[in-house]
């Protein structure tokens, strides 16, 4: 009896361990912030109090280490695994092939900031070429267009908040781009009318 004891505190420690590593490997695997849910279908569990005490675990083990990469909790409790921001100059380089060229990245930007936004008004600002912007940012699952009479409304995606790792609610949103923009020495948000 007394050996079963310290052998279900042994198996108890693996499993914490083996699900510290799972949440681990979904944090890098994702390369965005993941929700509890998504984190909790990894462990296979849906007890959020277990999900967040074992990935507030891992991201104290990182703040513990000297390394390079940390992991954040964000807005309604997603976490995200990523490099510290002072590595990035010295590597940015080194990243594949960025997600969108200036251009969509531009019309995106514009959408994000201004959203929900009248499509005529996306092109009127971006000119002709944002057709094929919104076609690219609808493919890749960044926005999305619903008709509203005879016109169409551009907005973003949770995928959008997701990937860039922004608030899902629109005016903490906005709020943080605006930040981004006034910190951006070629961005202005004023100048995006």
């Amino acid at each position: 009896m007394e050996d079963e004891e310290p052998k279900s505190e042994m198996l108890k420690q693996e499993k914490w361990k083996r699900d510290l590593a799972l949440i681990e490997a979904a944090l890098y695997v994702a390369g965005r912030p993941l929700d509890l849910k998504t984190l909790g279908s990894v462990l296979k569990t849906r007890s959020k109090r277990k999900i967040q005490s074992l990935t507030r675990t891992l991201m104290r083990e990182y703040g513990s280490r000297n390394t390079a990469l940390e992991i954040l909790e964000l807005e309604d409790k997603r976490f995200v695994l990523q490099l510290k921001a002072e590595y990035t100059p010295e590597v940015r380089r080194l990243a594949l092939r960025p997600l969108l060229s200036l251009g969509p990245l531009k019309t995106l930007s514009y959408i994000a900031y201004r959203q929900p936004v009248p499509q005529p008004q996306v092109i009127d600002v971006r000119g002709r070429h944002a057709y094929t912007h919104l076609k690219q940012l609808e493919e890749l699952g960044l926005i999305f267009r619903e008709k509203a009479g005879r016109t169409r409304i551009v907005r973003t995606t949770d995928f959008f908040a997701d990937y860039f790792g922004l608030s899902h609610d629109l005016r903490t949103m906005k709020q943080q781009l605006k930040n981004i923009f006034e910190d951006s020495p070629k961005v202005n948000p004023k100048k995006m009318t």
